[in-house]
């Protein structure tokens, strides 16, 4: 009774407390900038700040508070015409909300909710790679993912449907049948060499080479380890790419080892995903070269696309006499001893060695006694059917495995369910599981779940990011979060007419300078970009100013940057070049926030606030006039800022339009296609401007030095908002506050380092626990 007296008098002190505030130090910010609008007899937006009977009431609202916090933190108001608050009232009157309101404690910050979620496309094919060697293509057998806040880890869109569930039980048959195939024992082997590991034969260094133009007279090469002398099939898979339609342009593809011919095609337009070029050859135990090469033939007829091919993979199937012979890569993973014992006794407890080794680390955690009991049932009396074998057993428990609801869903443990007013941490195997998916996209290593099992993760928590950093698995995390956050995934996808916008007469000349190829060094160039910084103690604030980048000579011709040799991007000093450097100078930014045909500074604009400055501005209102509109109606030619100024004269479009052309016209000098450019239509471009903070700029270097400087602290926030949620799996609510600032004093005090901000996100309260209940 003493404890509920002592609460009682406790909040009564604290409503008080937030009343004289509230009177002394809110309420004249609130009449300065917000009751010419919203108070008064007016509420514009129909939204009132002095509408209501009980101020103790009113302090407690926090649906009213949070539209005042979200829309004052996203500089939406006081719109811009009006009187703006300054820097330290923001922060003042935010503070307050945050402390006063919302009642965030900075000792112990809210966790928040994550929604059970299951394993999306690449978490599933990652996993499956992991565990069994087996490369299933998820994104041709499942439905495509849903998106949240941008990224598809997120737990309220990725639930499952029945047809989901028909694909996960048809996928678990499939996949268990390619790692423990029929004939495993007596199997022939398989190599298999990529093609992204082809190289020139004429470059001083190693350069990736698995696109290669039919124009071109040229040949790549690769080795491969041959387990014994003997007869090979050597099957090349390929497609022709570049042209979506007819082309008359045509080459020999021809297959050599060790200098002789093996195969040899002629090749054109053909819109196959996958084709297969077959031969055989000797090959001596040991390594052997293959050489894949490109003999023009017919060039493209006026006003066609330059086609290339693109090597998928060459297959080695032998030695065809079966004189040797192996087990295939998922066999070992699974049959870890060999092949089963005869007595049957041994065969049950190798049964429950594999079970526990495979479904211990597809379920994330250990196994109880019941269910390893249950599945070596399940084994044995398969393996005592009649025409039926202990690899039979051991697959259709395994498919039991792949099918459950305890490897396609991320669930955790809950240790006080119906503690709803509590916040505890996760348990060690929830740990290790979080930060697999975070960093690699899949189920925990050995290792980790060693640690998980001895309760010694969190103690050495620090070690294993700095080892899972390093690691190549790595690169999923750098390629998913790029992709989604930058979109620079959509960049080989995005639709764009490279000849209008090149001003070019030609097709063939349209797609020599802008195709596949171009796209995909963009997208690596922004993926290595963002691994270099994580990996390499650069500050994140180098996103956006860094005087480098890493291009190829493709690139770099493309770019205008010479000086850069090879297929393979490198580290490219850009000291002499101010235009570039940074991601807003990159074609992938470039390209998606661009239409069609031209460029687009209100998505350039916009997707600078959203995605790197966190200030979102709301979405246009409808029957808004396309800008071509605009320029029709003048009857001449116009350039993007004459077209910009007309736009913004309309009432419903000059406020937000504030916040964002500046931005986006101050990136101009880039075309739809990310090259450089001084003039449009005929007119120097102007690319000048003001932010609505108040800064000045006066071309794209001091638009980049004034992001990354003056609004250091909102990219800061904005970045720590969006790693955040993809690594936890929900979007940020306004009781994150507390963890977002953490994140953000933790990059100031550790001089920016990107590594710091993950660390940062990894430790924290969102990540390492969870609500009650």
């Amino acid at each position: 009774m003493r404890d509920l007296i002592t609460a009682i008098t406790m909040a009564t002190s604290l409503l008080a407390w937030a009343e004289v505030s509230f009177e002394k130090e809110i309420r004249p910010l609130l009449e300065d900038y917000c009751f010419d609008c919203h108070a008064d007899g007016s509420s514009k937006g129909d939204f009132s700040m002095d509408h209501y009977q009980d101020l103790s009431a009113h302090l407690q609202d926090v649906d009213h508070w949070l539209a005042v916090w979200r829309n004052v933190r996203a500089q939406i108001m006081p719109p811009p015409k009006k009187d703006q608050l300054q820097s330290d009232e923001v922060r003042q009157l935010l503070s307050w909300i945050e402390t006063q309101v919302f009642r965030l404690d900075p000792n112990n910050p809210d966790p928040g909710r994550v929604t059970i979620r299951r394993l999306n496309r690449m978490e599933y094919h990652y996993t499956i790679s992991d565990l069994l060697g087996v490369d299933y293509q998820t994104w041709d057998k499942f439905p495509a993912d849903d998106t949240g806040y941008g990224f598809d880890t997120i737990g309220d869109v990725l639930s499952i449907s029945p047809l989901h569930m028909e694909k996960y039980v048809e996928a678990a048959a499939e996949i268990v049948n390619l790692a423990l195939p029929q004939d495993a024992a007596t199997r022939i082997p398989i190599r298999i060499v990529q093609g992204s590991l082809f190289r020139s034969p004429d470059k001083t260094i190693a350069s990736s080479s698995d696109l290669l133009p039919l124009k071109a007279a040229q040949g790549v090469l690769a080795n491969v380890n041959a387990p014994a002398r003997g007869s090979y099939e050597i099957h090349l898979d390929y497609a022709v790419k570049g042209a979506s339609e007819a082309s008359d342009q045509s080459a020999y593809l021809e297959v050599s080892i060790r200098g002789k011919k093996v195969a040899e095609r002629a090749i054109g337009w053909d819109q196959r995903q996958r084709i297969r070029l077959s031969g055989q050859s000797v090959l001596l135990k040991g390594e052997n070269q293959i050489e894949v090469k490109i003999i023009p033939k017919d060039p493209p007829a006026e006003g066609q696309s330059e086609q290339y091919v693109e090597l998928q993979q060459v297959e080695l199937k032998g030695p065809m006499d079966g004189s040797y012979q192996e087990y295939p890569k998922g066999y070992r993973m699974i049959m870890v001893d060999g092949p089963a014992p005869e007595d049957m006794r041994a065969r049950e407890i190798y049964a429950a060695k594999i079970m526990k080794s495979f479904v211990s680390r597809a379920y994330r955690r250990p196994l109880d006694q019941g269910t390893i009991s249950r599945l070596v049932q399940m084994v044995m009396e398969e393996d005592r059917s009649p025409g039926k074998t202990f690899e039979d057993g051991i697959k259709l428990a395994m498919t039991a495995v792949l099918a459950s609801p305890r490897f396609l869903f991320r669930a955790e443990i809950q240790p006080e369910p119906n503690n709803k007013g509590t916040t505890v941490l996760l348990d060690e195997f929830a740990l290790a599981s979080r930060l697999s998916f975070f960093l690699w996209s899949s189920v925990p290593d050995d290792e980790l779940l060693s640690l998980a099992y001895q309760k010694k993760l969190r103690e050495n928590l620090r070690a294993q990011i700095d080892r899972m950093l390093a690691d190549p698995k790595s690169q999923r995390f750098v390629k998913s979060f790029v992709g989604q956050w930058l979109q620079a995934r959509d960049v080989e996808t995005k639709a764009i007419d490279a000849r209008k916008i090149a001003g070019l007469n030609d097709q063939g000349q349209a797609d020599r300078l802008m195709n596949n190829q171009v796209r995909r060094d963009m997208r690596l160039e922004t993926e290595k970009f963002f691994e270099f910084i994580l990996k390499n103690d650069r500050p994140a604030e180098e996103l956006i100013s860094a005087r480098y980048s890493f291009l190829n000579e493709r690139l770099g011709e493309f770019y205008g940057i010479k000086g850069v040799q090879g297929d393979d991007h490198r580290l490219v000093d850009l000291h002499e070049h101010p235009e570039r450097g940074g991601l807003l100078t990159q074609g992938t930014f470039l390209i998606v926030t661009s239409n069609p045909t031209r460029t687009s500074p209100v998505k350039r604009g916009l997707f600078v606030l959203d995605n790197l400055l966190g200030t979102p501005a709301p979405p246009a209102p409808p029957g808004i006039p396309e800008l071509e509109e605009v320029a029709h109606q003048q009857g001449k030619p116009l350039t993007i800022r004459e077209m910009m100024v007309i736009h913004r004269q309309k009432p419903l479009c000059a406020s937000c339009h504030q916040r964002m052309d500046p931005i986006g016209l101050g990136l101009e000098n880039f075309n739809a296609i990310g090259q450089y450019r001084t003039t449009d239509q005929g007119e120097p471009i102007d690319t000048g401007g003001q932010l609505i903070s108040g800064e000045r700029f006066t071309d794209v270097a001091t638009l980049k030095t004034i992001l990354a400087n003056e609004r250091r602290d909102d990219f800061y926030r904005c970045l720590s908002e969006k790693l955040l949620t993809y690594a936890t799996g929900r979007g940020t609510e306004y009781f994150d506050a507390v963890t977002i600032h953490q994140l953000v004093e933790r990059l100031k005090a550790n001089g920016g380092l990107l590594k710091e901000l993950v660390v940062g996100v990894i430790e924290s309260a969102p990540f390492q626990k969870r609500r009650g209940g």
